[in-house]
């Protein structure tokens, strides 16, 4: 970019960096190298001229969208030092300190463009700073005025910045990653907002593809650190999902070059977790926010990364998760956790196909290589689709429909399609030939579709996939079934890709001709004899579905004619698939289906509108894929049919035609859709038919005329490919040389493609121009029916619009001055106008706008022709060949189809020819369509004058197209708006009179725009909204305007709604700094500068002017109440934060404070605190060095939490600034996250005394002085504290942060100068205990305290001698309305503040928050309100801490239940900070195991007690027993409330320490809910749901397991139940950490048979279910040891029942029933355990099944609970068995079969 060329530089730099491959395929691609050096040449130029002129807008603006443009026409075809540079450039853009966002947003899309293919550019060519994308990213998404409305940004930044930072992530300096970690860990405080932040931070900025050499000073350096915290915390807090984003991209980046064997165990469990699957039976999971589980994709790369590898530990650990969740797969299960499996499934096979990609295809680039130990061997790969295959094929049936599994099944058929391809065959064939589940084949076409191009090519290790290609096309047709929408859509579908991929050509003759082929061979060449049976029998289904769907049978009467869209879904999928079938057929059964449909369509005489539209299409599909043989057939004889019915001259002037004259003028319409060349032929005939048709006075029969007119100008006019079959030159070769069977499934290759185009000759460019002077000249004298013309001269246009050349005149000037060319680029598309020959644009631009004048004078009713002139004007102006909505939805399938049949694994564009064929045509529409930043020239303005005045015409719906149409051309044209808005504000002029409704609301619409366009009433631009934002309000004058009409109320709160969503701040300083100076003219330097000073200068003023003109609106008397708002609101958008307010609003907003509408005194709430934020004055800062004050050096060694080095922040009774001295010495820190885990590098503190120096009125700016003086105006802050104190709506008020940041902003900037005045309205509300007077006064109690930061030391000793007697009397009169604001009161007034600063108010919080006065309720408040405060603090009030929990804990047997929750929910904060984290001290704060310790001793009665523990209910043995006892359960009930807040709640698992309150738990909770169920029982038993699901660390299992295994000793039966029902839980939330520990799984395993054993029923049956979900997840495995346990149990012989003889004694029978109960347990045992194995898989059938099932067969004839467990088991075998059956009943041998059947439908199934 060195001047504007690139004139002597090396040859190898001049290589392009990546040119789009497709350009080089286009028929004109000679003319396009020096089309793009010359493109590239002016961009260069005019972007460097714009910037070294400093020409932001619209010079460079400008031309960076040129750039853009020029990167989607050609790619990257520029050199690598043109590239760095470009890069360069626009990133030295992007980085302006004060950019407007909206230029800021557009140079970074390019940016990201730029950047986007990582290979082309090593870290060697390219270096970026970080710091300052990070101030950007930190200026906009952590605004400081935003919030106050002095900044208005788009909701698309934050994803443009994101991938901003991600695409130049790369380049990062090596030394960045050090700095960054520098910057962002002082603000790792994991109790405070901040960390989220630094993690967010740490997360996208991190680089992680350095070298691996330099990998010391890359991820080294945090790794172990990161990953520690990450696994140290639980309970998801929100950040932990950007850990893992951060690890897995670091471990996709630098796969094998860490070991992630240790974590593995972990990091599965967490995945595990974080899908929240519903687990354990009746258990609740814990509401964890679904938002904060960890992000599938990142889940998934993480995964795949860490596959392969010496160990195999991750594939092991995979095995193992999808072993876990299979069951979850199964279509009858259903929820939300379903959606989230789904995608996993989905993604992660793509993920590894990625992989695979870059291992072994991708182009080696400069990225770090995957180590040659870690690539991924065969037999991982088989491995990997082993573990994935049963869960794909599970999903297939799912709930959410089958794309996922298909998705999943196309990327695991790419690597091994012998194991996928098989069992999804399995379950095609059967579906295909069952009617009754339709389902089932839409599902199985569907993943059949997506495995196509695996099966068709079949590979060397599936050699017989093709084999099944005509067998499933045979066996679809029937799904062709017009009663079934879906399976005919999906059949088609499956149809089409099939035969896109298969030559559809007879080889059996090859077999006698050749003698090298295979067997394969053989039998695919041998069944080839079928195709032409195929495709004759596809044609007879389609004849069926048209004639079943003519409009006769389809509709009644009176209804629509139209197609619905059903239909026409059924009508693209018929021609479409038709047309497949045909391109891939040989010429032999091309003729065999042409003669067919030829004869179906000439033999039958079809209605138009549905039927006769599908069999046109059939014939235009023929007649597409071989023009010559078809046309052949169907010209002549369409004309001789047309000619003969209209040889009797009435026909011309009938209504009414003839059935049989407009289906042959349908057919030929659509038959000349081919390639033009071909058409030449039958020019006369068709010219001859064209002359009568067009005369036809019947509109149908004229429009199909039009038609056909349009389609032979367009097939001879247009340039595009005729053909696309999948081999190049077709199949017609004979067999000894060329076999298709060999091209089946082959992709198109994109260096021999050989494309046939059509581009038209001179025979039919002078063919074209015939017709036009013959048809079109003499329809633009416009006869009487204007219709019939317009229909002809539009689809003239439509048809030859190509070839004529845009309409041309002189360009408007002055509408923007720029010093840079803004000049319009020429694209080259193949067409070389004509200049000698008549140019009918012109013409018909003159004729239509004449006939709109006549129409709009004399019959501006006739709306049809309105219509058709708007569609006329459109094409003029915009239409060269091709439409946009065309070209989008044809891109749209193209895409679809790319991905559907794309093959991921090998890459470099291997798609079909059809498809390459397809884009290569798109990249030439696209040309095309290239018009953006037309130059605007006066004959587009007529026309677009032309289409405003259309837009306010009378009728609605002319309005409504015209304005459409008004929408695209504003797109289109340069700065065309500027010309346009004043022309549109003309309607809306208050002094004029001749202005109708319809106009007026016609300009509305106008100026609002639609959804996807612009809109013209908020353009970003200065001159613009000056013009339109005035006259909006001032249209409230307007004659016109009725607020009567809901209409226009409508439109003019939709306009101020758009343009409040779409404002963005615009832009006042518009500076460029210059980075490297590339033009040496210092005499326009200069210029540029003075251009750029003076834009500055005129924007001020222009920002100023309106808001006086906005001002000005607002004085006129007569101004109805919206438009006022309206202007409000304006205004409102108008505070910026880099220039103040002029003062005229200033006073404006302070006024409207007291105005009457409620909804104006809302804005100007906000406004005055945001003119505060503008007024605030600069504080001087002195840094503070922090190792000086503690006179402790700063620890060598990363160290968080409570160290020497930072005590002097904590809050300290002893030594609180309690007199002047002390103040001014203490050094206070506001940041509450300072100094936890390390100091930053710079620390800068304001000290008090200097910053706050009085200031009279004198020395005040006028700004300033016109709010003291209305603030110090007692009758002003009367009427405010009275609107302030109304209630707004009832029941919904909250407090509010804007009255709250007003306030703030008068304390701050003023003092206390207010605070006499303000006091006694304070002392009256606080009084008062009303909701909103009492809201009121928390609003300005906050903002007082806050405000008062820098106050000096007297000051804020008066300020809270004022204070505590109010907050004391407000806490005294708290209601249920208020505590929540006083909450949130206290809570922002000590966010972010030293704790030290505040002390007055935490010593009188901590007086006495429960001490009785006032009922419980008070006490709660109080509380309440004290935890918000202390919360703030975080870690700074450790003593503050202590004191309450020594207050609290004698109370901790609060007898209220309000009270005790409060308690539990304190008590989680103040052990908040006792956190397990890596690299912490121990905390100062209160610690959690000294706490439990006490608690234990006073819980030792409970402990110790036998029986039952009931609610405190008074105990008649004793005083002092009941005392004691009394006491501990409501202790125990408070320490419950404190257990499960507590459990959701803290960052690390305190499991060691509260395992020691299990054994009580259990002993208290209850399985049943039976009428004792009180709130004791209930707490208890939530609390075991909550402490099951807590994530446990390795050491702490056997701790756990060990107390279970005493509670499973117990003497309660409901203790061992729940025992199991915490062991599910606990076991499959920590699953991996449980497997990873062979001690541990023996241990459960022991315990869990253990209690098959137990005397109570129910424990027994719980254990069953417990061990039946062990196995189904594969934590345990049915070994042979355990099956032998079991069948030995079985066998346990009962003892006979003895007869008891006459007289014999009788306490011989009890020690004999105890006797028989041992032995039927333990034989029910035996029972029970073979039942769960059977129930542990529910959906197959193993090899051990079919033994278990005779064995437990054999006991249905047990005593009871045997029997009934036996019959339970065979009857869920049954439900779970019944679908797949016919599947299942292969594993069973005969003989067992027929006892199987016995038992299932024996009568004693229904005894």
């Amino acid at each position: 970019m060195s001047g504007c060329c690139a004139a002597g530089r090396e040859p190898a730099a001049l290589a392009p960096q990546k040119e789009l491959l497709y350009n080089a395929l286009l028929p004109y691609a000679a003319r396009l190298e020096p089309e793009s050096a010359r493109l590239l040449s002016a961009i260069r130029c005019g972007l460097g001229r714009a910037v070294v002129l400093r020409e932001l807008w619209p010079g460079a603006l400008f031309w960076t969208r040129r750039l853009s443009t020029y990167l989607r026409l050609y790619g990257r075809k520029f050199s690598k030092d043109d590239h760095v540079l470009f890069i360069k450039l626009v990133y030295e853009l992007v980085t302006i300190p004060r950019l407007e966002i909206s230029m800021m947003q557009g140079f970074a899309r390019l940016l990201i463009n730029l950047l986007k293919k990582k290979e082309l550019l090593s870290r060697d060519d390219l270096e970026l700073p970080w710091r300052p994308l990070y101030n950007l990213y930190e200026r906009i998404l952590y605004s400081k005025t935003e919030h106050l409305g002095l900044n208005w940004f788009p909701n698309s930044i934050e994803s443009v910045l994101k991938m901003l930072v991600k695409s130049c992530r790369p380049y990062f300096r090596e030394s960045s990653t050090q700095e960054m970690l520098e910057e962002w860990r002082p603000l790792l405080c994991p109790f405070d907002v901040t960390m989220q932040k630094a993690i967010g931070y740490l997360e996208l900025f991190l680089p992680t593809l350095l070298p691996p050499e330099s990998h010391h000073k890359g991820f080294k350096l945090w790794f172990n650190e990161l990953m520690d915290l990450w696994m140290s915390v639980q309970n998801l807090p929100g950040w932990e999902g950007n850990l893992v984003n951060l690890f897995a991209r670091l471990a996709s980046d630098n796969i094998g070059y860490i070991d992630w064997d240790p974590y593995i165990p972990t990091i599965f469990t967490r995945i595990l977790r974080s899908l929240n699957l519903p687990v354990g039976s009746g258990q609740v999971m814990t509401s964890r926010s679904l938002s904060s589980a960890y992000d599938i994709g990142h889940v998934v790369l993480w995964v795949s990364s860490m596959l392969g590898g010496p160990s195999k530990k991750a594939q092991k650990h995979l095995n193992a998760l999808f072993d876990s969740i299979a069951s979850f797969f199964h279509p009858s299960n259903n929820g939300r956790w379903l959606v989230k499996l789904m995608k996993l499934l989905q993604r992660l096979p793509a993920s590894v196909v990625r992989r695979l990609h870059r291992e072994r295809y991708k182009k080696p680039s400069w990225m770090t290589p995957v180590l040659e130990s870690h690539k991924l061997t065969e037999k991982d790969i088989t491995d990997f689709v082993e573990c994935m295959k049963q869960p794909v094929l599970l999903a297939m049936f799912s709930k959410t429909g089958s794309l996922d599994a298909a998705q999943a099944l196309q990327n695991l058929a790419l690597m091994r399609p012998e194991l996928v391809i098989p069992p999804v065959l399995e379950k095609t064939y059967p579906a295909m030939e069952t009617l009754t589940e339709p389902h089932q084949l839409t599902a199985t076409l569907s993943c059949m579709i997506a495995v196509a191009r695996s099966l068709v090519s079949g590979g060397p290790y599936y050699l017989e996939g093709p084999i099944h290609v005509l067998p499933l096309l045979m066996r679809a047709l029937p799904g062709v079934d017009p009663n079934d929408f879906s399976k005919c859509m999906i059949t088609f579908q499956f149809i089409a890709t099939f035969s896109t991929l298969v030559p559809l050509v007879d080889c059996s003759s090859a077999l006698q001709e050749r003698s090298d082929l295979t067997e394969v061979e053989r039998e695919l060449c041998s069944a080839s004899a079928e195709f032409e049976d195929f495709v004759l029998q596809f044609m007879d289904k389609c004849f069926a579905l048209i004639d079943s769907s003519t409009l006769e049978q389809t509709r009644g009467e009176f209804e629509t004619e139209k197609m619905t869209h059903l239909e026409s879904l059924v009508e693209l999928g018929l021609s479409s698939t038709f047309s497949t079938i045909l391109t891939q057929c040989s010429l032999d059964i091309f003729k065999v289906a042409l003669q067919k449909v030829f004869s179906y369509a000439t033999s039958n005489i079809f209605e138009m509108r549905v039927a006769g539209r599908m069999v046109a299409d059939l014939c235009r599909a023929a007649a597409k894929c071989r023009p010559t043989e078809s046309l052949k057939l169907f010209v002549p004889h369409c004309c001789h049919v047309i000619s003969q019915i209209t040889a009797n001259e009435d026909i011309l002037s009938e209504e009414e035609l003839d059935k049989e004259l407009l289906w042959n003028l349908q057919l030929l319409s659509e038959v000349t859709r081919v390639d033009g060349a071909e058409l030449l032929a039958y020019s006369t005939e068709l010219l001859k038919v064209l002359q009568v048709t067009l005369q036809l006075k019947s509109k149908q029969g004229y429009t199909l005329a039009c038609s056909l007119l349009h389609h032979i100008l367009r097939s001879t006019a247009l340039i595009y490919p005729t053909d696309y079959c999948s081999v190049p030159g077709g199949f017609e070769r004979p067999f000894d040389t060329y076999l298709p069977i060999h091209d089946w499934g082959r992709p198109g290759d994109l260096h021999n493609l050989q494309i046939q185009w059509h581009v038209p000759s001179t025979e039919e460019t002078t063919f074209i121009f015939y017709l036009l002077d013959l048809l079109l000249r003499s329809e633009l004298g416009v006869g009487e029916d204007v219709l019939h013309s317009l229909t002809i001269v539009q689809h003239c246009l439509l048809g030859a619009g190509g070839l004529l050349p845009p309409l041309d005149g002189p360009v408007v000037s002055g509408l923007v001055s720029s010093m840079v060319s803004l000049k319009d680029i020429e694209i080259w598309t193949g067409v070389e106008y004509d200049l000698s020959r008549e140019n009918y644009r012109e013409m018909i631009y003159s004729m239509l706008r004449q006939l709109l004048r006549h129409i709009l004078a004399h019959s501006e009713d006739d709306t049809k022709s309105l219509f058709l002139i708007i569609k006329i004007i459109g094409d003029l102006l915009l239409y060269k060949g091709s439409q946009k909505s065309e070209f989008d939805s044809r891109w749209k399938s193209f895409s679809l189809v790319k991905k559907s049949m794309e093959d991921r694994l090998h890459g470099r564009k291997r798609h079909i020819r059809a498809l390459l064929i397809d884009r290569v045509m798109l990249q030439h529409e696209m040309r095309k369509l290239t018009v953006e930043g037309c130059q605007y020239k006066t004959v587009h303005q007529e026309l677009l004058r032309d289409l405003l005045r259309l837009s306010t015409s009378t009728y609605s719906q002319v309005r409504s197209k015209a304005q459409t149409m008004l929408f695209t051309a504003l797109g289109t044209y340069n700065f065309c708006c500027r010309d346009l808005i004043p022309q549109v504000l003309e309607y809306l002029k208050p002094n004029r009179d001749d202005v109708t409704q319809q106009q007026f609301k016609g300009a509305l619409y106008c100026l609002l725009g639609s959804n996807s366009s612009v809109c013209m009433a908020n353009l970003h631009d200065w001159d613009c909204i000056g013009l339109t934002w005035p006259a909006l309000v001032q249209s409230g004058l307007s004659k016109a305007m009725s607020l009567e009409k809901p209409s226009v109320v409508r439109l003019f709160d939709d306009l101020a709604d758009k343009v409040h969503r779409q404002y963005e701040t615009i832009g006042l300083d518009f500076g460029v700094r210059l980075a490297n100076c590339l033009i040496n003219q210092s005499q326009e330097l200069e210029e540029g500068q003075q251009h750029q000073q003076e834009k500055n200068l005129d924007s001020e003023q222009k920002y100023e002017k309106l808001i006086n003109n906005l001002l000005e609106c607002l004085q006129e008397r007569d101004l109805p109440w919206k438009f006022e708002q309206i202007a409000v609101g304006f205004l409102s958008l108008l505070l910026r934060d880099d220039h103040p307010l002029p003062s005229s609003a200033i006073h404006f907003f302070v006024q409207s404070l007291n105005h009457d509408s409620l909804a104006v005194r809302k804005v100007a709430i906000s406004a005055v605190a945001g003119i505060l934020k503008q007024l605030k004055r600069p504080h001087k800062k002195v840094p503070v060095h922090p190792c000086e004050i503690s006179g402790v050096s700063e620890p060598d060694e990363l160290v968080a939490g409570d160290r020497p080095d930072n005590r002097w922040l904590q809050y300290d009774s002893s030594h609180l600034p309690r007199s002047q001295q002390d103040w001014e010495r203490c050094r206070f820190v506001e940041k509450t996250h300072w100094g936890y885990y390390g100091w930053p590098k710079l620390m800068m503190y304001c000290p008090s005394e200097k910053t706050m120096q009085c200031i009279t009125r004198k020395e005040m700016c006028e700004r300033e002085q016109i709010i003291y003086d209305h603030f110090s105006d007692s009758v002003f802050i009367d009427q405010l504290i009275r609107f302030l104190s109304l209630e707004d709506r009832k029941g919904k008020d909250k407090f509010n942060p804007r009255r709250f940041c007003l306030f703030k902003g008068l304390f701050r900037n003023f003092g206390d100068d207010f605070l006499p005045l303000l006091r006694p309205h304070m002392e009256r509300l606080v009084a008062d205990t009303h909701e909103s007077p009492q809201r009121c006064v928390a609003e300005i109690i906050a903002g007082l305290i806050r405000g008062s930061k820098h106050w000096s030391y007297s000051k804020v000793e008066s300020l809270w001698e004022v204070l505590c007697p109010l907050i004391r009397t407000a806490l005294s009169n708290i209601t249920v309305e208020t505590y929540a604001d006083w909450g949130t009161c206290i809570a922002t007034a000590c966010e972010s503040r030293d704790p030290r600063k505040l002390h007055w108010l935490f010593e009188m919080l901590m007086e006495s928050p429960v001490s009785g006065e006032g009922g419980s309720f008070v006490d709660a408040c109080r509380l309440y309100v004290l935890q918000g405060g202390l919360a703030q603090q975080e870690w700074r009030v450790s003593e503050l801490l202590h004191r309450l929990l020594e207050y609290l804990e004698p109370k901790l047997t609060q007898v209220y239940k309000n009270v005790r929750e409060r308690i539990g929910s304190v008590l989680t904060y103040i052990f908040m900070m006792d956190v397990d984290l890596p690299r912490t001290c121990p905390t100062l704060s209160p610690r959690i195991s000294d706490f439990t310790d006490r608690v234990l001793t006073c819980l030792k009665p409970l402990l110790e007690a036998d029986g039952e523990i009931q609610n405190h209910v008074a105990d008649e043995n004793g005083e002092e027993a009941q005392d004691e006892r009394t006491q501990a359960v409501k202790l125990l009930k408070t320490v419950l409330k404190w257990l499960i807040s507590s459990a959701g709640r803290s960052f690390s698992s305190s499991a060691s320490r509260q395992v020691k309150l299990l054994p009580l738990l259990f002993k208290i909770a209850r399985v049943e809910n039976d009428n004792s169920f009180d709130e004791l029982k209930r707490d208890a038993k939530s609390c075991l749901t909550l402490m099951s699901q807590g994530l446990l660390y390795p050491e702490q299992i056997p701790q756990v397991l060990r107390t279970l295994q005493e509670i499973a000793g117990s003497s309660s039966w409901n203790a061992r139940y729940l025992v199991l029902t915490y062991l599910q839980v606990m076991v499959f939330c920590n699953l991996f950490t449980f497997l990873s520990s062979e001690e541990a799984v023996k241990n459960v395993r022991t315990l869990v048979i253990r209690l098959l054993e137990d005397e109570q029923l129910e424990v027994r049956e719980m254990a069953a279910t417990t061990l039946s979900g062990f196995l189904q997840c594969h934590f345990l495995c049915m070994d042979a040891a355990m099956q032998e346990h079991f069948e030995t149990q079985c066998k346990t012989r009962l003892p006979k029942k003895r007869k008891r003889e006459l007289g014999s004694a009788v306490d011989t029978i009890p020690p004999a029933g105890v006797y028989l109960a041992t032995y039927l347990v333990r034989r029910h045992a035996g029972v029970l355990g073979l039942s769960a194995c059977i129930l542990s898989s529910p959906y197959d059938v193993p090899t051990w099944m079919p033994q278990l099932l005779m064995d437990l067969s054999s006991h249905l004839n047990d005593t009871q609970p045997i029997e009934m467990t036996v019959k339970k088991t065979l009857t869920n075998f049954r439900r779970t068995h019944h679908d797949n059956w016919q599947e299942h009943r292969q594993q069973f041998t005969d003989d067992q079969l027929l006892v199987l059947t016995d038992l299932l439908v024996s009568p004693c199934y229904y005894a």
